[in-house]
């Protein structure tokens, strides 16, 4: 019995921590109703050219951030999302949280931040990094060969590969470019798990980022001897990052005094195990059944599917036992630039008249599909899924002097569904299931990106029935770690929402997708596997440069 009836107006707080800023949402445990949001913008942003307080300057594809910018979306977005939804704080029973990821941060033994750590705090590597901070590409790269070389069972439920988003890589990359930090940081956790031990003074791990990006497998982390093959220092990186290991949904504990007054809510009220906002959407978005594919479209995509059995797919993000809900096997691919690619071509590259989304998006709509003779690689962050590299970077084939802004938009839309629909084949090849998508994220607003997607992949498109999918799905959890719901899946038929089938395939312009497709994947393969690295030595030369460059300045100062 949930104990849930029409009568009960009891409420949760949901807050996804994004990228640029988190949100608070309040929402009715009885039927998912969202009563009131506030958004609390991150001060210090995304750190990636130099430290906030004195300059030191980070080399290139850094991505930090402030630990205190997380704190203030306690302070203030829970505070007002509360009185924008009218409700007596008291009627609050539990609140939960979600993070991207891959976003890590040292600590002292009781929590603190090194980067909070006076001596310390000049060091960028004593700082949050973020999941975009693609510095530990050559970490990962040793991290995969010799994962390969001593034939690593886990190696195989990554697809082969862990990304330089990761744990393992980033903590390797510390530990080799300042050994004192790595010496100093006694811990080494998630966000989602720190904000959640800020909330509740008890530390914990739960099972999504452990699995994902924590390298966790079946109940254990990879051997010391493995370790100390990366690096002789490497061996006690576990002791480091491991904690009490929790289920999804579970009460971390509860809310301890300190953050009940930063946050306005009654102390004592159950605090939700950290999530992945990618993950945590599934719930959200009534995606809990095996076959059924969420996408989480914003910045950059995540796609998350449960499955009835473990299989290994080349190429994956991941899959990890209870990793998306209990009793399934949650699949994670992702694809690490989508939304920003198209705000890069509008800030950067349309010229005026068409640099706005609304009015590139308007022109694109009235081309049939292949009208602009372009072809595009997805790639402008690099590669998350299937290549698992971040040295890769974007191209754009069959520029003409016809070509027009509107074009290049539309390809680069297209790119990223050719993206997607590569995942889904390799999901689909290693007998993991996908019959439908349902969308989520601030992309879904774009029809023509939309139907894209429904053409390319052949499948129908649902629309989850929330603005908010990712603080939505946190506040379910938080219901059950309440004892609100007795289980996710319940908690998610109460107060998740879908539209079905919004978007359907048109069999014509399948077809025409088809043959733009096979080319997109010519490219794919011709670029990221091997045969031309001609990417992978421009970013060589790009960072050489930029080094020295550095390296004079410095020298001259």
């Amino acid at each position: 019995m949930s104990g849930v009836d029409e009568a009960d107006d009891r409420y949760v707080v949901g807050v996804d921590y994004g990228t640029l800023s988190g949100r608070a949402l309040v929402v009715r445990v009885r039927d998912g109703a969202e009563l009131g949001t506030a958004v609390h913008e991150y001060r210090n942003a995304v750190i990636s050219s130099a430290l906030p307080d004195d300059g030191t300057p980070l080399p290139p594809d850094w991505a930090l951030q402030d630990p205190q910018d997380y704190r203030d979306v306690l302070r203030y977005a829970v505070p007002a999302a509360v009185a924008a939804a009218g409700i007596d704080p008291g009627d609050v029973v539990g609140v939960g949280i979600d993070f991207t990821a891959c976003t890590v941060l040292p600590t002292l033994a009781d929590g603190t931040p090194l980067c909070e750590v006076p001596e310390l705090r000049q060091r960028p590597h004593s700082w949050v990094k973020l999941w975009k901070h693609h510095a530990a590409q050559p970490h990962a790269d040793r991290i995969n060969a010799i994962a390969h070389e001593r034939r690593e069972p886990w190696i195989g439920r990554y697809g082969g590969k862990i990304s330089a988003e990761w744990q393992f890589a980033k903590g390797l990359q510390i530990l080799e470019e300042d050994p004192e930090v790595y010496r100093r940081a006694e811990r080494f956790i998630e966000a989602a798990d720190w904000i959640v031990w800020q909330l509740c003074g008890v530390e914990t791990r739960n099972v999504c980022t452990a699995g994902y990006k924590g390298i966790m497998q079946d109940g254990k982390y990879p051997s010391v001897d493995y370790l100390t093959a990366l690096n002789p220092a490497f061996g006690d990186f576990v002791a480091k990052l491991d904690g009490p290991l929790m289920p999804l949904g579970a009460k971390a504990g509860e809310l301890a005094p300190h953050a009940a007054s930063w946050t306005g809510l009654p102390a004592g009220i159950a605090v939700a195990v950290g999530n992945v906002d990618a993950h945590v959407t599934a719930a959200s978005a009534q995606a809990l059944n095996p076959g059924r594919l969420v996408a989480i479209m914003g910045t950059s995509t995540c796609h998350v599917v449960n499955g009835n059995h473990p299989a290994e797919v080349s190429g994956m993000c991941g899959v990890v036992d209870g990793g998306i809900s209990a009793g399934a096997w949650g699949y994670e691919a992702g694809q690490s630039g989508v939304g920003d690619i198209f705000g890069w071509f509008v800030k950067h590259a349309a010229p005026a008249g068409t640099d706005s989304h609304e009015r590139l998006t308007e022109l694109a709509a009235a081309q049939p599909v292949g009208a602009h003779g372009l072809v595009a690689l997805d790639w402008w962050n690099g590669n998350r899924s299937l290549l698992v590299n971040h040295d890769l970077s974007g191209m754009i084939i069959g520029l003409t002097l016809a070509t027009r802004p509107e074009d290049i938009y539309r390809a680069l839309l297209e790119a990223t569904a050719y993206g997607t629909r590569m995942i889904i084949e390799a999901f689909v090849e290693a007998g993991v299931k996908v019959d439908d998508l349902v969308i989520a994220g601030g992309l879904t607003s774009n029809e023509l990106l939309m139907q894209i997607y429904a053409d390319v992949t052949n499948r129908p498109l649902g629309i989850i029935g929330s603005a908010q999918g990712p603080a939505l799905g946190s506040a379910i959890h938080a219901a059950v770690a309440a004892g609100v719901h007795p289980s996710i899946q319940e908690a998610a038929q109460a107060m998740g929402r879908v539209r079905e089938a919004v978007y359907r395939p048109d069999p014509d312009r399948v077809r025409a997708y088809d043959a733009l497709y096979a080319e997109y994947r010519t490219l794919h393969d011709h670029f990221g596997r091997g045969a031309n690295d001609v990417m992978l030595r421009l970013r060589a030369i790009r960072n050489t440069a930029v080094e020295q460059a550095a390296a004079r300045k410095g020298a001259s100062a």
